[in-house]
């Protein structure tokens, strides 16, 4: 037999009355004055007294609570539901549910909407537009305008382009470019020694005009002393460009200098005479020529070597040879730092004489040798040999003018000297036969003017 327990009737609990008004609660932002406040949905009151507790009911028999089958479990009696602050069942928010249809409709209203703003945006623009754009133009010529003659560089470079060429060597290991310029009508064009060297070993020349048009070229002759040489070109009525007189130079006059840089033919660039007879090294480091250099800093970079610099009547001064670098930059990455040195002029024109007619080029020497590790004022007359040669040579200039081994040289016809290359390029810079005078100073600290007559030695 199974008991069956009845619950005790249930009953309602009392009304929860609502909580009474916080009157510390800030008002919220932008509240009415409060002059007036609504009054609440409830009104306050006494809280009521606790419901009566029902008697607890009578524990069953523990014997007739015992069945031998499934007992029924008791009925759950449900949770209440929470309530909010106002003693109500808060309230379930029902999610919101968009239809696609909605979604594809609002996503190609979208696309129509932008298509349409970007047709009307390109309408507007275009619509702005002018219907002729009416720029400015040139005056017309007056009739013979056009025939008026080029004044300052643009003179100077009409009439000398014609005369400068692009130099071009092909050898198996590459090419080299530089520049030159014509010498003679019949073909024949001056350049630098290092421009053309890999042609005495092999390598072909090809020399490009200023037109356009090439030329196979052949080597005259050249000279590693002072970085010159002359090529020839098969070909007639030449424009030459007239070889100046570089000893009438002045510091400060304009220069312009004409070449083809970076393989870029008929570049002008333009500048002034920065200083005169700078001692410069250049050509090949293992047989460096020595130039008593003029220096300008119109700007010169690689494949300007060989080209002019003309002066304001457009009359060739120097031979562009080299250029200044500073410390730490590598021969291959070199540029113009406005520190440019060229071949004076007059040692040109007689090195090119030479070259034209015998293919090789002398030098004067005064048959010492120096001492590049002496340091101290002016250049010392070195006191040992030097690869079976003499310090003094016997019967040379030096040895007839009596300068002994170990004294130290001053000056060269007045001007002061403090390096070897400062001499060397002094010398150079004259013709073997000229006369010079050097100040000497002797072991006993005396000095004195001596008259050397230079000698003629052949170079390679």
């Amino acid at each position: 037999m199974v008991a069956v327990t009845v619950p005790p009737e249930r009953t309602e609990p009392p009304e929860r009355p609502a909580p009474p008004a916080d009157p510390f609660a800030p008002p919220p932002p932008y509240a009415p004055t409060p002059a007036y406040r609504p009054a609440p949905p409830y009104r306050a009151e006494a809280a009521p007294a606790a419901p009566p507790v029902p008697p607890a009911a009578p524990a069953p028999d523990p014997v007739v609570a015992t069945v031998t089958g499934p007992t029924a479990a008791p009925a759950a009696v449900p949770a209440a539901p929470a309530l909010d602050s106002f003693g109500r069942p808060p309230r379930r928010r029902r999610r919101a549910t968009v239809p696609v249809w909605v979604l594809v409709l609002a996503l190609v209203g979208s696309l129509v909407a932008g298509a349409v703003g970007g047709v009307a945006a390109t309408e507007w623009r275009e619509s702005r537009r002018p219907a002729d754009a009416a720029l400015p133009v040139a005056p017309p010529l007056t009739p013979g305008a056009g025939d008026q003659e080029l004044t300052g560089v643009a003179a100077i470079a009409a009439a000398t382009l014609p005369s400068v060429v692009a130099i071009e060597v092909r050898t198996p290991l590459g090419s080299g470019t530089g520049s030159g310029f014509v010498l003679r009508e019949d073909g024949y064009l001056l350049t630098n020694n290092h421009v053309v060297a890999d042609a005495a070993t092999g390598g072909d020349i090809v020399v490009v005009f200023a037109d356009g048009s090439e030329e196979p070229a052949e080597l005259v002759g050249r000279t590693s002393e002072y970085d010159l040489a002359v090529i020839r070109v098969d070909r007639r009525g030449l424009t030459p460009l007239v070889l100046g007189d570089s000893d009438a130079v002045v510091v400060g006059e304009p220069v312009v200098a004409i070449g083809a840089p970076l393989g870029l033919a008929s570049t002008v660039t333009t500048g002034i005479v920065s200083a005169l007879n700078r001692p410069v090294t250049a050509g090949d480091p293992d047989a460096p020529a020595f130039i008593n250099a003029i220096q300008t800093d119109a700007a010169i970079n690689p494949g300007n070597s060989g080209g002019p610099l003309v002066n304001a009547d457009g009359e060739v001064i120097g031979v562009n040879s080299a250029i200044a670098q500073p410390p730490g930059v590598l021969r291959q990455t070199a540029g113009s730092i406005g520190l440019g040195f060229a071949i004076p002029s007059n040692q040109a024109r007689r090195t090119a004489e030479q070259l034209i007619e015998t293919g090789r080029a002398t030098y004067p020497v005064i048959g010492a040798l120096l001492d590049t590790r002496y340091r101290g004022e002016g250049v010392q007359v070195a006191t040992e040999g030097q690869d079976g040669a003499a310090p003094v040579t016997p019967g040379g200039p030096a040895d007839r003018a009596g300068i002994r081994p170990g004294e130290i040289i001053l000056a060269i016809d007045g001007r002061p000297v403090t390096t070897p290359d400062e001499l060397i390029v002094a010398i150079r810079a004259r013709a073997p036969g000229d006369a010079v005078t050097l100040t000497v100073r002797d072991d006993d600290g005396g000095t004195r003017d001596i008259r050397v007559v230079l000698d003629e030695t052949q170079g390679d």
